[in-house]
């Protein structure tokens, strides 16, 4: 199991990510002015700057926008991963994000672009947050 990086607190921003992520959910944001849907979570809409944003609970599922392929890797928590994937994925609520593709035998060869994924939360050896992670489906 991996060692990935925790959430250092308070972090009044991704606070609230971080608790759904406990709990199961993929969490974003929409304004209430203007609709935008809004990820990274953040304290103002980037289309409006209203502070008036409300978290939603994503279905998690998604299509795999581009990624990379890590081959070697030294930083603590990644070293033992061996080759392993870095992937944007475009979630079907409207908002892209930064995570990995797991479940593959090879990734520089089971993993696409178009593909359909969906999230899952891969629990972490030290720290109390598991981290959201994409499986493909179908």
């Amino acid at each position: 199991m991996a060692n990935r990086p925790q959430p250092q607190f308070p972090e009044p921003n991704t606070e609230a990510y971080w608790e759904g992520v406990k709990e199961g959910e993929l969490r974003y944001q929409q304004c209430n002015s203007c609709g935008e849907i809004v990820f990274y979570p953040r304290q103002h809409c980037p289309a409006c700057l209203s502070d008036d944003l409300a978290w939603k609970a994503s279905k998690g599922d998604g299509t795999v926008y581009t990624f990379s392929v890590i081959r070697q890797n030294r930083m603590p928590g990644f070293a033992e991963l061996g080759a392993y994937s870095v992937a944007y994925v475009d979630l079907d609520e409207g908002f892209r994000m930064l995570s990995s593709i797991v479940g593959v035998e090879d990734p520089t060869k089971d993993i696409h672009i178009g593909q359909r994924v969906a999230v899952e939360f891969e629990e972490q050896d030290e720290g109390e947050y598991p981290i959201p992670v994409f499986r493909p489906v179908g």
